[in-house]
């Protein structure tokens, strides 16, 4: 841990530039934690539990799915301010920029619905109705497909974004939680946090290419439970939160093969790399801190304390 330590300390101040900011659910806040010295150096009010979080291709716009407001609030980073709120349909939970940098994409967890709201002109373009829970989402890197999944219905729904419609429902393990297509936006992987699995189909037939299993010594095979994921910059790793067994997975995205695990905080959530993508960012619901793990090491260098029940994250530069 201390050798970790000291080669963070050691790297240039440029490359660790940037901030992490994390939503916090039972504090309805977000913490703005620096990246150089590691520490939160800021805490802005939210709506009520806030999770789902992105910034705008600019970063001058941090949105917030504030859940239990029922609206997706638009914040200015720079001074913390609410500068106006988003219809979002009721208990929204994650969401999507599409690369247009102009449509959200938002699971509506109540509703069973996808909704796609303007945010130019603040307006809801389309509802598209999916399975039972929906919660996580995802868009093509082309911007042609968006995906929502519905942990109840256990499926990943395709949806075609210049039509609104639906053109494929794709079984997967219990309780689909997140999405993510590849770099190259040939594959898409869903992780299913009761099935214990990741499924990863392709893109052109939405057909199952295989699926990442977890197992680890002495932890019950109940407590692993992956949801959020991360790939690496190269593509050719994935780092996995697997909730409340309280570690992230590192699998070879080639080989579906687990390499290591890598012992963070309680109930780990999700994820974000800093901007040089040297480190990564875990948010931990049960004991309220974000968990930095070196990545060229796989080892987790520092716990920060945030708010209680930190859930997303994402990283300006």
């Amino acid at each position: 841990m201390m050798a970790a330590l000291l080669a963070v300390a050691l790297l240039p101040a440029a490359a660790l530039a940037g901030e992490v900011w994390v939503t916090n659910e039972k504090d309805d806040t977000v913490s703005v934690i620096d990246i150089e010295t590691l520490e939160v150096i800021k805490t802005y009010p939210t709506g009520e539990r806030p999770r789902g979080v992105t910034f705008s291709k600019d970063f001058k716009r941090l949105y917030i799915c504030a859940s239990d407001s029922d609206t997706v609030q638009v914040m200015d980073p720079d001074t913390g301010e609410i500068l106006h709120d988003l219809p979002s349909g009721e208990d929204p939970e994650q969401f999507v920029l599409h690369p247009d940098d102009r449509h959200l994409y938002i699971a509506n967890e109540d509703d069973a619905v996808t909704t796609v709201v303007d945010t130019e002109t603040r307006r809801v373009v389309a509802q598209i109705n999916v399975g039972i829970e929906p919660e996580g989402m995802a868009v093509s890197p082309d911007g042609k497909i968006a995906i929502t999944t519905s942990e109840t219905t256990n499926m990943a729904h395709w949806i075609d974004t210049s039509t609104h419609a639906l053109f494929a429902n794709t079984l997967v393990d219990s309780r689909p939680r997140h999405a993510e297509f590849t770099a190259d936006g040939t594959q898409l992987w869903v992780s299913a946090e009761i099935g214990g699995t990741i499924t990863v189909f392709s893109v052109a037939d939405q057909t199952e290419i295989g699926k990442v299993r977890f197992a680890m010594d002495g932890v019950n095979k109940d407590l692993i439970q992956p949801v959020g994921f991360r790939f690496s910059p190269d593509g050719a790793k994935v780092f996995v939160a697997l909730g409340p067994s309280n570690h992230v997975a590192v699998v070879n995205a080639a080989t579906l093969e687990v390499e290591k695990y890598i012992l963070v905080g309680r109930r780990v959530w999700h994820m974000a790399f800093s901007p040089d993508n040297s480190l990564l960012f875990t948010t931990n619901g049960v004991s309220g801190d974000v968990t930095v793990i070196d990545v060229a090491r796989e080892e987790a260098v520092k716990s920060i304390k945030v708010g209680r029940f930190p859930w997303g994250a994402a990283v300006r530069p």
